[in-house]
């Protein structure tokens, strides 16, 4: 037998200090000898404490901060709810099935993929955790497309508490209504995307086939490919007559990869639902003269003007959307997270600084007075003629000014606020004594 070395997936912040390694943990009821199973040509890795095997499948280690915040998600569920159902419906590997039997505590996880030459990895990752308790089936592992195994899933009205979709490019929007019709009711989906192009606005005709959007070039395009994705899952959910609510929007620059949580409840938004909320689900106005952007309402269409020009002058106005333009976030779901992920010691102390700051700072970005979009510092400096202030000196400023402000999680050197850019301009110039 070939001995290797496992890999740790990241340093010790990622390292959950309850779990114990299956591959000493042979005498625990819980799991099964791991020893036997490993094969010649394997590809360890470490994520939380789990061992596991990537084997030929295509694994990103980079995304494990992803798989945290899904599995923080799906055992708040558990918690809240007394069960807990999943389909994982591109499980890869099988590392995000396996993290939600045992970090959790899923009663059943349906494991999917449908490259059937994974078939021996995930088998393997899996047996980590008994196939039966009881009579019951633990977990179980399928090999078809995503999409039929959610249709089946609807035909034998078996329904999931938290169905996984984690697709590639803008796949995503093609498993939606499958995924809402087998979801019970409250429970969650956990989308993906890795469609930068669409959200750069350099594929409008793309993004207007997946996601019923027309997306042009705009400053903060990462953002709107967190829009774009919720944007089409709440369309897709209104046919079905459900609406759905994001609880989280992450974004990460490797891939790049949009994920989102979304919760589904029965009752499609009514008629007249674009006159009463129409700042959650509308189009995104950017000029690029001034810098400003604006939500803009259905009924509003035709009559786009920015201030800082006559009606008759629209050149600098790029218009995208439809799409999300309400919270990305929930910040009481997001504090849950964080109070759990501190009880299971990821954060605090020096732990998980990388996933502490991420939280944390999805919490500042859910403040209601912050609208949509980031305001990139060099674009300020550029238009200021200055230097490029530091982020901390210029929301000081802010704050004193009584704008609300925050660290944007998807641009480093950008912030969000509810000041026009031309008080970030003249901020700028304040500061750099101008």
């Amino acid at each position: 037998m070939l001995t290797t070395n496992p890999k740790t997936l990241s340093p010790s912040p990622f390292i959950h200090k309850t779990l114990i390694n299956p591959k000493y943990s042979s005498t625990s009821p819980k799991f099964l000898n791991f020893n036997s199973l490993i094969r010649c040509k394997c590809n360890q890795v470490t994520e939380r404490g789990i061992l596991f095997d990537t084997g030929e499948t295509f694994f990103r280690q980079e995304s494990a901060i992803g798989r945290d915040l899904g599995v923080l998600s799906a055992a708040l569920y558990k918690q809240s709810k007394g069960q807990l159902r999943v389909l994982d419906a591109m499980c890869g590997c099988g590392i995000r099935s396996l993290r939600y039997l045992v970090e959790s505590k899923a009663d059943f996880v349906l494991a999917n993929d449908a490259n059937e030459s994974h078939r021996r990895v995930i088998l393997e990752n899996l047996a980590q955790v008994e196939r039966f308790q009881g009579e019951k089936k633990r977990w179980v592992v399928t090999h078809c497309e995503a999409n039929r195994v959610l249709t089946d899933c609807y035909l034998q009205r078996d329904y999931f508490d938290f169905i996984d979709i984690d697709s590639f490019g803008s796949d995503s929007s093609f498993f939606l209504r499958a995924a809402f019709s087998s979801l019970k009711l409250d429970g969650l989906v956990y989308v993906t995307s890795t469609d930068g192009y669409s959200s750069g606005g350099h594929r409008p005709f793309h993004s207007l086939a997946a996601y019923g959007a027309y997306v042009r070039p705009m400053p903060y395009a990462n953002e709107l490919g967190l829009r774009i994705l919720i944007g089409g899952a709440v369309r897709e959910a209104s046919v079905l007559g459900y609406h759905v609510t994001p609880l989280f929007s992450y974004y990460s620059y490797h891939g790049p990869v949009f994920r989102v949580l979304l919760r589904m409840n029965r009752g499609k938004l009514p008629d007249n639902s674009f006159h009463i909320n129409d700042r959650d689900y509308g189009f995104i106005c950017y000029c690029y003269r001034c810098g400003n952007s604006q939500a803009v309402s259905w009924s509003e269409l035709g009559r786009i003007r920015c201030p800082c020009s006559n009606s008759k002058d629209a050149a600098s106005l790029v218009v995208s959307g439809p799409m999300w333009t309400g919270p990305l976030h929930s910040a009481a779901y997001i504090m849950e997270m964080l109070n759990l992920a501190e009880q299971w010691g990821w954060v605090g102390n020096g732990a998980g600084t990388d996933l502490e700051k991420l939280l944390k700072r999805m919490v500042e970005e859910s403040d209601p007075r912050l609208p949509f979009g980031y305001i990139k510092l060099d674009e300020v400096a550029c238009r200021a003629q200055t230097n490029t202030p530091s982020i901390r000196t210029i929301m000081n400023s802010l704050h004193k000014e009584g704008y609300a402000a925050s660290r944007s999680h998807i641009a480093s050197n950008a912030i969000k606020t509810d000041c026009p850019m031309a008080g970030c301009i003249r901020i700028a110039k304040i500061l750099h004594g101008c």
